[in-house]
């Protein structure tokens, strides 16, 4: 009897068990769920508290944006220039090579710090670079007030030009002549660190993203990698130049990546109402690690060395925080050497651009 009225209290107790069991469960879920949605809550609170510092401004010197989105049409002019040189037994020997100014058309849309552009050629459209060699160029850019980063990539066609050279027997005898065995790319980052930001904004002379309203200016830390190729075919030189050109000239390819540090100034001058002008000078001691692939020898050879980089940025810009319109410019060389042999390739852009905003954003009533 004592067997049979466990079994049965067993029988009666199992139940209660199961469903207490379950009840613990579905508490230590509810619990779970409970936890993570807090814990979402308070990352996207200190997320949106990190993005409203890094856009915290003095709005005495510079008024915010007022819309989510932009929408920019640009006409852009490409300059190039690649210097090759060597200097073995005290001769120097420099050749100049750039091709003519290109000039795009770009289509740009803006949601708040970052803009995203595609540019064309124009005579593309019309079937007038059929044998032409294609050129590239796109970019996306992020703007805040307290940092930047640009990145970019850029492939020229085989269109260059000898502009000069010197160290020949007929120096300056060959200018301007085609020259088609030079081709180049570059790919790259910069990033770059405002330091007075509640007052000076680089966005209101880059991105027309706020409105600069008294004159202010910054020092500015940055870091920069970029990626650069080039082949060169000597044997496209005239003969006259191959048969004096140095060993060291004779490569296909350089390869080689550029680390760079650099500090710098910018000012912002505000010279009339909804105006600004803006220049700015980032120089950096760069690291490079290069790789040439010689025409002599099979073998490659690395060569790692330091030199300077130079970032230099102008602009000229309207903005009503409605409709904005401008101009810029931006230039960056780069300067690698050694003692047989050294490459400075400098590229800029110059753009030229209308646009406006739209999209206002809600404003909050406290």
């Amino acid at each position: 009897m004592n067997r049979l009225a466990q079994l049965l209290l067993c029988f009666f107790i199992f139940p209660f068990c199961i469903h207490a069991q379950e009840e613990r469960r579905d508490s230590i879920v509810q619990e779970f769920k409970e936890n993570l949605t807090a814990v979402v809550r308070e990352t996207g609170d200190k997320i949106r508290t990190k993005v409203k510092d890094l856009n915290a401004i003095d709005t005495t010197y510079i008024s915010p944006n007022l819309y989510n989105l932009a929408f920019m049409l640009e006409h852009s002019t490409w300059y190039e220039h690649y210097q090759l040189g060597t200097n073995q037994n005290y001769q120097t020997q420099q050749l100049n090579f750039s091709p003519n100014m290109g000039t795009k058309m770009g289509v740009y849309f803006g949601w708040r710090w970052i803009f995203l552009g595609y540019t064309f050629d124009i005579e593309d459209l019309f079937g007038g670079n059929k044998n032409k060699p294609k050129k590239k160029e796109m970019s996306l850019n992020l703007y805040s007030s307290k940092f930047g980063v640009d990145l970019y990539y850029r492939k020229t066609g085989s269109d260059f030009k000898l502009r000069s050279q010197e160290g020949f027997y007929q120096d300056n005898q060959f200018k301007n002549i085609q020259f088609d065995g030079l081709q180049s790319s570059i790919m790259g980052l910069n990033a770059y660190w405002i330091f007075n930001h509640k007052k000076f904004s680089y966005p209101a002379a880059y991105s027309q993203s706020t409105n600069q309203r008294k004159s202010a200016g910054s020092f500015m830390a940055g870091f920069s990698y970029s990626q650069h190729k080039i082949s060169f075919n000597h044997e496209k030189l005239p003969e006259r130049l191959q048969a004096y050109l140095n060993p060291d000239l004779k490569f296909n390819r350089i390869k080689y990546s550029d680390y760079s540090l650099g500090f710098g100034y910018g000012y912002n001058w505000v010279f009339a109402k909804n105006c600004v002008s803006n220049l700015s000078l980032l120089p950096g001691i760069g690291f490079k690690k290069s790789k040439i692939d010689d025409h002599d020898f099979k073998d490659e050879h690395w060569i790692k060395d330091i030199n300077f980089d130079l970032i230099t940025r102008a602009a000229v810009v309207y903005n009503n925080s409605k409709y904005f319109a401008g101009a810029s410019l931006v230039m960056h060389t780069y300067d690698y050497r050694k003692p047989n042999l050294s490459v400075t390739n400098s590229f800029g852009t110059l753009r030229i651009y209308a646009g406006f905003n739209f999209w206002r954003k809600k404003t909050k009533i406290h």
